[in-house]
């Protein structure tokens, strides 16, 4: 006999009959152990059915195509290529694994030998041979990262009230305080520029050999001689290098940024088919409104009060190179 609180008793309670009551859509009465079967496979296909469909936690499907990406190390150092990265597995579907991040003469390599599909590393002349022997497909700039003006807290020559580069420049060599040049490429070539622009000519107290090594100790060795030295901003401000106590004078000057390029595999790079197609995936992306804007907001997402950035910077004419970090 039923009583009249039978239809308030759980569903798959076990009667003393060895079976269980279930809903009609379940076929009503069966075995226990029939419903424990199909309840197993009813789990194991709703969980099978949510790795296909992509993203448990936020990440891409377990079955993406994988790319080897080989960055140059400030674009790791500041934090912004793992949050960029990350952002961009979720847009695109790949999984990408980054191999190496490390300074040039070490990532450059690695590419060659088709141990990396993309490399990430600033324009230069190592770029443009990789492209003429057609290891490297031709160039896409995606980014950039500034340099800044170091050197003593006291500030002999007046930087810190400089307008830009140039205008600091100028107030070095007239008060012809020292400035140390500094054997990196990119930071060479910004002093070069920031000369023309300036219109001055530098004297020997503005032409100070740089004696540092390993040359990660430039700081030190401008401070021996109390000397203005220009630096990347990442290095100085991670503590890639040594600081006896200088101190960022100027920063900010558009014209003190150096661009990194995206370099997909040439005619012959070692890449297979499959591994080209997904390096041009990645670096479509990283180029298009899309990847800018991502760029754009891995800096906010790395961002700290003492180190808000920007570190990597989109490029000037994407919509997204105006935007501010918080």
């Amino acid at each position: 006999m039923l009583c009249a609180d039978h239809k308030s008793r759980p569903i798959f309670e076990r009667s003393v009959r060895g079976t269980a009551n279930v809903p009609p859509w379940l076929g009503g009465t069966v075995p226990t152990m029939r419903l424990q079967q199909l309840l197993s496979r009813l789990t194991a296909a709703l969980w099978l059915a949510a790795l296909a469909g992509g993203a448990v936690g936020g990440e891409p499907p377990a079955s993406t195509t994988a790319i080897r990406v080989a960055a140059v190390g400030g674009l790791t150092l500041c934090g912004v290529w793992p949050e960029l990265a990350r952002r961009a597995e979720l847009a695109t579907g790949l999984r990408i694994d980054t191999v190496a991040t490390a300074p040039k003469q070490d990532i450059l390599p690695l590419f060659e030998r088709g141990e990396a599909d993309l490399l990430l590393i600033h324009g230069s002349d190592e770029t443009f041979d990789l492209l003429a022997r057609g290891i490297a497909a031709p160039l896409r700039a995606w980014a950039q990262n500034a340099h800044v003006i170091a050197g003593p807290p006291d500030d002999p020559a007046g930087v810190r009230q400089a307008g830009d580069g140039a205008d600091a420049l100028r107030r070095i060599a007239l008060a012809n305080a020292p400035l140390l040049s500094f054997r990196d490429p990119g930071s060479f070539a910004i002093v070069q520029r920031l000369w023309r622009v300036a219109g001055v000519r530098p004297g020997p107290q503005q032409q100070l050999p740089d004696d540092a090594w390993p040359r990660q100790r430039v700081l030190e060795a401008a401070a021996r001689q109390r000397a203005y030295v220009v630096v990347g901003h990442i290095p100085i401000v991670f503590g890639r290098q040594p600081n006896p106590g200088y101190q960022v004078l100027l920063a900010g000057d558009p014209a003190m940024r150096r661009t990194y390029v995206v370099v997909e595999p040439g005619p012959r790079h070692p890449a297979d088919a499959a591994r080209r197609a997904s390096a041009n995936q990645l670096a479509d992306y990283l180029v298009s409104p899309n990847g800018q804007a991502a760029l754009s907001a891995a800096n906010q997402a790395v961002a700290t009060p003492e180190r808000p950035g920007p570190w990597i910077f989109p490029l000037p004419q994407s919509p997204a190179s105006g935007a501010a970090v918080d």
